[in-house]
């Protein structure tokens, strides 16, 4: 097995570990055996826990935004298909909540690098709604309800959390013109 695959084994399975049990709950021995790569594998490609950690945040937030801004592009870069977006993405089997929140909240103020995986995630975001309306605030307004609409679909497991934010957004929109 070369590197690159030993690595992208071993973030599928830091993925799939993680996101669903919780980075502290998880040991490495865990993603080890989830992979099938060697420990010896494991520690040459991730020395410490917190570098998986980090890698592993950022393949998210690619994976993640890419999905986002696909789904987005395809209905005409409307900002209301986020939430959209947001519904299906909280209807999925094994939907947890932010995998970024989730891991700052184990964390606190974690190792330099997962903060800074964590900060990224969030400024790109924002960002991408700031590319979405010609409005830097009416972005930022948009930007707080996909978190909140985040984190309570993660507490009542409800995916029309996406359509309470969704309904919110038009009436910031409609204001807008």
């Amino acid at each position: 097995m070369d590197s690159t695959e030993a690595t992208d084994r071993l973030l599928e399975a830091a993925e799939d570990l993680f996101y669903a049990h919780g980075v502290q709950a998880v040991g490495m021995d865990a993603v080890r055996e989830r992979s099938g790569v060697s420990l010896k594998r494991l520690y040459q490609t991730f020395p410490a826990k917190n570098d998986l950690v980090e890698a592993y945040l950022l393949r998210r937030d690619e994976r993640w935004r890419g999905s986002l801004r696909d789904f987005v592009h395809v209905r005409g870069d409307d900002p209301l298909a986020v939430f959209a977006w947001l519904k299906n993405w909280f209807a999925e089997p094994g939907f947890r909540g932010c995998a970024f929140v989730n891991s700052f909240g184990e964390f606190g103020e974690p190792a330099p690098g997962i903060a800074a995986a964590i900060r990224k995630h969030k400024d790109e975001v924002r960002a991408y709604l700031r590319g979405l309306v010609p409005d830097q605030n009416l972005a930022d307004q948009l930007f707080s309800l996909m978190e909140g609409a985040t984190v309570l679909a993660a507490i009542t497991g409800d995916p029309r959390e996406a359509d309470t934010a969704g309904e919110a957004a038009k009436v910031l929109l409609k204001a807008l013109v």
